[in-house]
């Protein structure tokens, strides 16, 4: 796929999907700006946007540097565990930050640097969006929130005679350092697991995401579940 001409912004750039995503984007010809806080591991190539998603202020200050844009890539995200019972409110709140309100944000600013012609939003999900793992605490919230989101925009979208196209990807588990955090404390189980499946890669997730952007215009693809053979939910 040609992606020559087309400017697309990843958020979360610097490691793991976004990097992988970046990457794929880059290597398909198009003008690509990494939007994370540690600009120094994007990759080669990739113009850098130095932002934290926690503050609006950074938020507005980086797509005010942006002239047009054509593809939003809504990657970063945190996991934390940590249960609706017992977890730590502070928790919740920095996930609800990143994978909620930024992300929400970013879907609106890129509106007003789309073509008249529409663009196209994907906003990395979870399969922990679609249903709750023993484990799930409030970070599956957060995701069901994202496919509401995108759901609500693309409805939003319609009434207005707006193409701009609106998909989620939704991964299971994927290698990647996101899964540190997500079993800090649980170092044992994350290797079990690791050991226990053949998971996704970050290539994987990226792949899907390159299959939605060479979709033809007609074709609004919502939402792509994937998770690898060995995961059983």
């Amino acid at each position: 796929m040609n992606l020559s001409g087309k400017t697309a912004l990843v958020t979360g750039a610097s490691s793991g999907m976004g990097f992988a995503i970046a990457e794929q984007l880059q290597q398909a010809g198009a003008r690509v700006f990494g939007l994370c806080r540690n600009i120094s591991k994007i990759p080669a190539a990739v113009h850098p946007i130095s932002c934290d998603l926690t503050s609006p202020e950074q938020i507005d200050a980086a797509f005010a540097s942006l002239d047009a844009l054509d593809i939003l890539i809504n990657n970063a995200g945190i996991a934390i565990l940590s249960g609706i019972s017992d977890g730590d409110p502070a928790d919740w709140q920095k996930m609800w930050q990143v994978n909620v309100h930024a992300l929400a944000t970013c879907c609106q600013k890129s509106l007003a640097l789309f073509p008249e012609s529409g663009g196209q939003i994907v906003n990395i999900s979870s399969m922990s969006g679609h249903r709750v793992p023993r484990t799930g605490g409030f970070y599956a919230p957060t995701k069901f929130a994202v496919r509401a989101i995108s759901d609500a925009l693309r409805t939003e979208l319609r009434s207005q005679d707006n193409p701009t196209r609106v998909a989620c990807v939704s991964p299971g588990f994927v290698d990647t350092p996101l899964l540190d955090v997500y079993f800090k404390g649980r170092e044992q189980q994350l290797e079990e697991t690791k050991t226990s499946m053949d998971m996704l890669t970050a290539e994987d997730v990226a792949e899907s995401v390159m299959h939605i952007l060479r979709t033809p215009a007609h074709v609004d693809v919502s939402d792509i579940m994937l998770r690898c053979t060995q995961q059983k939910i």
